[in-house]
């Protein structure tokens, strides 16, 4: 649950949104932040910290100051302080974890912090929901406009204001880009401050969100925060083909989940020979095919044999040892024995056949 929703209720319970499926916040917040200290009571001689976390459109998080002391909490709608003017958000976090968060994101503790006014009132909702509701229209516009000035970018979102005096305008692009005259065109048409701002695949990705070939949301609109670089060589650690099409997630860019387990694969080859050439055995010469690493399993051609043989590692590494002094063993295949080898079994317990759901028809007397 997220936006208003994460709020404590009563008991220490959520409270829920009660919006009956219905988002108030125009769409739950992103990488939120769980707060492990929100049942723990104030020390006496102690203050709230100053700075509250307030996240907008697209999972954009900022920290604003609370000279007011205003009673916040979770997904409450604030009106804060901005270049210009003011905007809408939603409180995420508050107290000592947000000091974390400033320091993860280096944010530094000073006068420079915009501050927060004051609630959001009925007002100021029904002037947001206005403005988000123009955002389609000029994506549309902008869009179009880019267009047919043959520019080499791609505009992707839109976020406007939630005074009307400013809009952002989200793009990606290869080069440099001259959007001069887009800029003006935009201006006129629409009759407010334009601001282009300059992202880059996965933050377009995580911005606009999706679902994963996983079947789950994409972790870069929901926690992923810092993108790390992706090579091929994660890829091949893991023995995956190199298929662009399935290592590719939506960004265009290899699949960020390629580092997640990197390390325990990494690890696990240290126990694994490595294989350079051919292995001389009594019966041939063995190619390497490839290798089960947590199985520590290795898979080999014999001589011009299509089939797979399969030997353990303990097996792979007595082959070495004896063809670095020369001597080709015997190895036989079908006694080879693999105390880690676990075949596949349905979780039914019993094979499924595959005409299980058909009818037949039944014959009338």
């Amino acid at each position: 649950m997220s936006c208003s929703s994460c709020s404590i209720g009563i008991a220490k319970t959520p409270s829920g949104c009660q919006n009956n499926g219905v988002c108030g916040s125009g769409g739950c917040n992103k990488k939120n932040t769980y707060d492990w200290l929100y049942d723990l009571n104030k020390p006496d001689f102690g203050f709230d910290y100053p700075y509250i976390e307030v996240s907008f459109k697209g999972g954009r998080k900022s920290f604003f100051s609370n000279p007011d002391n205003l009673d916040l909490t979770n997904g409450d709608p604030v009106i804060v302080e901005v270049s210009g003017g003011h905007d809408l958000g939603f409180v995420t976090l508050k107290g000592e974890l947000v000091k974390l968060q400033m320091k993860k994101y280096h944010v530094e503790d000073n006068e420079s912090i915009k501050r927060i006014y004051r609630h959001a009132n009925k007002y100021d909702l029904e002037k947001w929901e206005s403005a988000k509701a123009l955002e389609s229209s000029s994506l549309s516009l902008a869009r179009k406009m880019a267009m047919e000035s043959a520019l080499e970018m791609k505009i992707s979102d839109i976020e406007y204001q939630a005074d009307k005096r400013k809009v952002t305008v989200y793009y990606s692009s290869e080069d440099r880009v001259d959007f001069r005259d887009l800029i003006k065109r935009l201006n006129e048409s629409l009759g407010i401050k334009i601001e282009m701002k300059q992202i880059s695949l996965r933050q377009e990705a995580g911005r606009l969100g999706g679902m994963g070939s996983c079947g789950r949301e994409l972790c870069c609109s929901t926690w992923l925060s810092e993108f790390k670089t992706v090579s091929t060589n994660a890829a091949r650690y893991q023995n995956l083909s190199i298929n662009q099409a399935k290592l590719q997630g939506q960004c265009g860019r290899l699949k960020c989940c390629l580092n997640y387990e990197l390390d325990q694969y990494l690890e696990a080859l240290k126990d694994i020979p490595v294989i350079e050439g051919m292995l001389k055995i009594e019966q041939g010469d063995l190619k390497f095919i490839k290798t089960d690493i947590f199985r520590r399993l290795m898979w080999f051609y014999l001589n011009e044999d299509s089939d797979w043989y399969m030997l353990s590692v303990s097996k792979v590494e007595f082959i070495l040892e004896n063809n670095k002094k020369g001597v080709f063993p015997k190895v036989d295949f079908d006694n080879e024995k693999i105390a880690n080898a676990q075949e596949f079994k349905f979780g039914t317990g019993e094979e499924m056949s595959l005409t299980r759901m058909d009818h037949r028809r039944k014959v009338r007397r």
